[in-house]
């Protein structure tokens, strides 16, 4: 059974529960205590030991379900001993004068007379043994299930099975007929076998694919059917840059020793350090401006964008964000009080997938909203920089350039494309500290990793 709780434990952590070495302990022990009998209390003792949130619970029953799908074969086999003995003698009596399939099938391999037995205890645990044999535990990809699956039969005997299925065919059409119905009957079983293993073991790296795909996926080219796969995926990329950024200061909060000043003032202890001084550097308290293009052309860039903004309030506490196409408006309340798609499409209804008019919307943030820059801001711009012609007011963004700390513009586009048409990009980026593209997630993580490790 720790064999079996090793695997399960993996399998857990590939459906999205982290599983620590001391709560594995903690699950081993519980299950030495309950027993493995009831297997109710089984799975009620490993969700308690393990699972830490309502989803982990949610995730950890469906896991444990498929992985208990089918019964312990060293319980089947104490359960079927008594029917199988007496099968056993039944066939051991033939008529008088013919000759005997208990006689014919003595001389075939342990396989075959395993499925004429129709014994499912020792087809469950010679599949088992034949898993552990092959590592069935370390399949990832679906393309590997057939690998698996011809490894097993191999493992079980099948090249002996085909010489005694041939041999019978001649000899006794119908024990031959018997046996490649249960020939017929394992395959199946196996198939299932390495099915289940694969939904068990292969859901870790079959979601590390899927996201790796979406990382590099266009964002203005995602379908419909993955905006809520790409959205977990940018929650996903917060929690991670909250995790990286949020414990580096806070053990940096206290500073780095100050040596002279430690001896200075131990001086009358012969400069035995009872006391220790400590250097405190001054940090600036974090402050982003986020403008985002929300016409036609960038809206799913944006859509993303300030979801991954609003998602870092634990790293960066004061965001403002502000969405434009024609016109600009400040969006932080209805991005902290509303969930996710209701706020973005509230967002699109008042300003969303109009013509893009980066001069008029300068404007409009000059006028109203300049005094939230100061030199601790950070001001991102998210847009293809391209205003259909229009006077693109250069010298608003230069005389925010002038207050902020720093001024980061984000593209969607490639650089290629810069200048060309009616982009003003060139323009722009003269007072921009940073310029870069972000067509993609992985493009936008890095950005904003970059953009929020300034603080540190």
């Amino acid at each position: 059974m720790q064999e079996n709780l090793h695997r399960f434990f993996r399998a857990a952590r590939g459906a999205g529960v982290h599983v620590s070495p001391a709560e594995s302990i903690d699950a081993m022990r519980a299950v030495a205590s309950v027993g493995v009998a009831d297997r109710t209390v089984l799975r009620d003792s490993l969700l308690l030991t393990l699972a830490k949130s309502e989803d982990e619970k949610k995730a950890l029953g469906a896991c444990f379900d498929l992985f208990f799908a089918h019964v312990d074969p060293a319980q089947a086999e104490a359960s079927d001993e008594a029917q199988d003995a007496a099968s056993n003698e039944a066939q051991a009596a033939p008529p008088s004068g013919q000759p005997s399939d208990a006689d014919t099938s003595a001389e075939l391999g342990p396989l075959a007379q395993m499925l004429l037995a129709q014994n499912t205890a020792d087809v469950s645990a010679a599949i088992a043994n034949a898993s552990s044999a092959v590592g069935l535990s370390e399949i990832r990809y679906f393309t590997q299930r057939g690998l698996y699956s011809s490894r097993m039969l191999e493992t079980m005997g099948i090249q002996r099975l085909r010489d005694d299925l041939d041999r019978l065919t001649e000899t006794n059409p119908g024990l031959a007929e018997r046996l490649q119905a249960g020939l017929d009957g394992l395959r199946d079983t196996v198939r299932d076998a390495v099915a289940q293993a694969l939904a068990l073991y292969g859901r870790e790296e079959t979601e590390n694919l899927r996201h790796e795909i979406l990382r590099n996926a266009q964002l203005s080219r995602i379908e419909p059917r993955q905006v809520e796969a790409m959205r977990a995926l940018i929650r996903q990329i917060a929690r991670r840059l909250r995790e990286r950024y949020s414990k580096p200061r806070k053990r940096q909060r206290r500073g780095h020793l100050d040596v002279r000043r430690t001896l200075r003032r131990n001086a009358a202890w012969g400069s035995v350090p009872f006391l220790t001084a400590w250097k405190r550097k001054h940090r600036d308290r974090p402050k982003i401006v986020a403008l985002c293009d929300v016409s036609g052309s960038v809206a799913r860039v944006s859509d993303f964008f300030l979801l991954l903004i609003h998602s870092l309030h634990d790293v960066v506490s004061d965001v403002r964000s502000f969405a434009f196409s024609g016109h600009l408006i400040e969006v932080s309340e209805i991005l902290e009080q509303k969930p996710a798609e209701e706020a973005m499409a509230e967002i699109m209804h008042k300003v969303g997938f109009g013509s893009s008019d980066y001069g008029s919307s300068l404007v409009d943030f000059e006028k109203q909203f300049m005094a939230s820059v100061t030199p601790q801001t950070t001001v991102i711009v998210l847009g293809d920089a391209r205003s259909n012609k229009l006077d693109p007011r250069a010298d608003i963004l230069k005389a925010i350039s002038e207050r902020a700390k720093r001024v980061v513009w984000l593209n969607p586009e490639g650089r290629v494309t810069w200048g060309w048409g009616d982009s003003e990009m060139p323009r722009y980026q003269t007072f921009c500290n940073v310029v870069r593209p972000c067509a993609t997630a992985q493009q936008l993580e890095r950005a904003v990793s970059d953009i929020v490790s300034a603080y540190q």
